[in-house]
């Protein structure tokens, strides 16, 4: 009789003992997870696993070793592809960059290089330089980030077919104003701009007239969204833009008889980059090139993008 009494006292002392080992191996688990996820993050560029469309690539540049993450074509080697930079914006690397910024799975014909930023100080963020960046004015840095674009360009150029009429800039924020001034700085060997994000009114007396897709939100906080509408304001008259033209809800369509084109893509959020943008600059870009004359059909540039040319209203934003 005592012996089935203890029975139950025997089973409940099992089931805690189960309880407890379940417990602590699921808490050891969620340990050793979080350990691994905080070694992942603390591995060096080189050490990461990227996709298999995307090559892991560094330079020495000034003494410094730079890296970015690059897509190349199949067909690179054997006929002309454009090349699209893609500059992350303050705090930022290479890796998210092409999660944010997917140019080369909309634009797989293209090549596209997301270049890793160093250490620098922030205009408006990060006084003490703490976080990964881009040079800001002409001289900063040393010019170690114009450099850096030169080696990349100069490497792209020995290593592939790379048409030199369809060179192309992008970035936001701090890669945004880095864009701008690549335009001042290298403007002729690109054949349009898309900054995002961003505005470079120091710069304004040394750009020329250049194809510019600009992206911004009207309610960002950082980069005030009257700053960058002061920028596009001057674009377009340096651009010999006439009135904007709506095309859907975020695209207003700045055309220039002179093939030089301005879209701005306007956002009703803060800072952060709208990913549904991408679609659109990269059918505006596909049709820019330095001789002026549409990549796709051979004939001068609208500035529409294709996908849109047919919704302009003539409406100004």
């Amino acid at each position: 009789m005592p012996e089935l009494m203890n029975r139950p006292r025997l089973c409940i002392r099992k089931i805690v003992v189960l309880l407890v080992t379940a417990i602590v191996s699921t808490s050891c688990l969620s340990v050793a997870q979080e350990v691994s996820a905080r070694q992942q993050r603390r591995r060096p560029f080189a050490a990461l696993q990227t996709s298999d469309q995307l090559r892991h690539r560094t330079w020495e540049v000034d003494k410094v070793q730079r890296e970015a993450l690059v897509y190349i074509p199949e067909h690179a080697t054997e006929k002309p592809v454009p090349v699209v930079f893609v500059f992350h914006g303050h705090g930022g690397n290479m890796r998210n960059s092409t999660r944010q910024f997917p140019y080369y799975s909309e634009w797989p014909d293209a090549i596209s290089i997301y270049p890793q930023g160093l250490k620098t100080p922030g205009q408006l963020t990060d006084p003490e330089g703490k976080k990964s960046g881009w040079q800001k004015t002409s001289g900063d840095q040393n010019d170690r980030d114009l450099h850096f674009f030169d080696t990349m360009l100069k490497s792209l150029r020995e290593e592939y077919k790379v048409d030199n009429d369809r060179i192309y800039s992008t970035g936001h924020s701090n890669g945004g104003g880095f864009t701008y001034l690549l335009w001042s700085e290298r403007g002729d060997e690109f054949a349009a701009m898309a900054p995002s994000g961003a505005a470079a009114n120091r710069l304004k007396k040394e750009l020329k007239p250049k194809p510019v897709f600009h992206v911004a939100g009207d309610n960002d906080p950082l980069v005030k969204f009257e700053w960058q509408r002061l920028m596009i304001a001057r674009v377009v008259r340096l651009n010999g833009c006439g009135n904007g033209q709506k095309s859907g809800e975020h695209m207003t369509i700045y055309p220039s008889e002179s093939g030089t084109p301005v879209v701005t893509w306007i956002s009703h959020q803060g800072h952060k980059f709208p990913q549904e943008s991408v679609r659109d600059a990269v059918a505006f870009l596909k049709q820019q090139s330095r001789d002026g004359k549409s990549a796709s059909s051979g004939s001068k540039s609208s500035g529409a993008p294709e996908s849109q040319e047919t919704e302009a209203s003539g409406m100004d934003r």
